[in-house]
């Protein structure tokens, strides 16, 4: 089997889903794995997803892209402090899956948030990011991190790009050009009627809304297969995740 690269999208302490998608692409060490961020926050098992991604990086060659929720987790973990916000959009079952854990595991957890990314750009030029970046000069010239872990506005502007639209044109957008292709995660798909990741001009979202009713997804990035884990909450049948009821 040749190398691959999979891009994954926000899993949301899905780590039962995590291991099933896994299972499913038959992954090898030879193959290379970029997770679009949130890994927390949702279902009970945050604590074991990233502690399984620490052991994972250690056969495969892993990118960890940051989200909103790691930056949540990785705050809380560091100062003890937490937020109703943060608490009431999944951030209690995280807090949950951390109890009894020792000093030492807070600290190993700290240091993996901590190295994640805001952005990954690879030898083909293609962008991997959680949410998006404003700046019309790219993501080097963005002036604030807090756009990579919370825009939306990329992935509104490919979704009303005309993809009949020349990328030579002058109206074609010029964040979209920067790049051969572009990842996001952040925003779930269901928010659009789609099930699946959603292509728009050079983009893809792949939050296929794990979190909530939706299952979570790998894509192989040089040939567009899919791979998806059973809908995660029929996983996790006592909990709430991310769902209001």
């Amino acid at each position: 089997m040749s190398k691959r690269t999979f891009v994954i999208g926000d899993i949301h302490g899905g780590y039962k889903a995590l291991k099933q998608l896994l299972a499913k692409v038959e992954l090898t060490a030879e193959d290379t794995l970029i997770l679009l961020g949130d890994l927390v926050d949702g279902w009970s098992e945050s604590y074991k997803v990233v502690e399984f991604l620490i052991e994972l990086e250690q056969t495969n060659s892993c990118i960890f892209i940051k989200g909103n929720h790691d930056l949540y987790c990785e705050y809380w973990l560091a100062t003890g402090e937490t937020n109703e916000n943060w608490q009431q959009h999944g951030g209690m079952a995280t807090i949950s899956g951390y109890k009894d854990k020792s000093e030492d595991d807070k600290q190993r957890h700290i240091s993996f948030f901590r190295r994640m990314k805001y952005y990954h750009i690879d030898e083909q030029n293609r962008l991997f990011v959680h949410a998006g970046f404003t700046s019309l000069h790219g993501p080097e010239k963005e002036q604030s991190e807090s756009n990579f872990i919370w825009d939306r506005t990329l992935l509104e502007l490919a979704l009303a790009t005309d993809d009949r639209l020349p990328i030579n044109s002058p109206r074609y957008p010029k964040r979209l050009k920067h790049f051969y292709e572009i990842y996001i995660g952040h925003t779930p798909t269901q928010n659009y009627g789609s099930e699946q990741p959603i292509h728009a001009t050079n983009l893809y979202d792949i939050d296929t809304g794990a979190a909530f009713k939706g299952r979570l997804t790998a894509m192989e990035i040089d040939t567009k297969e899919l791979w998806q884990s059973e809908p995660v909450y029929l996983l996790y049948p006592k909990e709430k995740g991310r769902n209001k009821i």
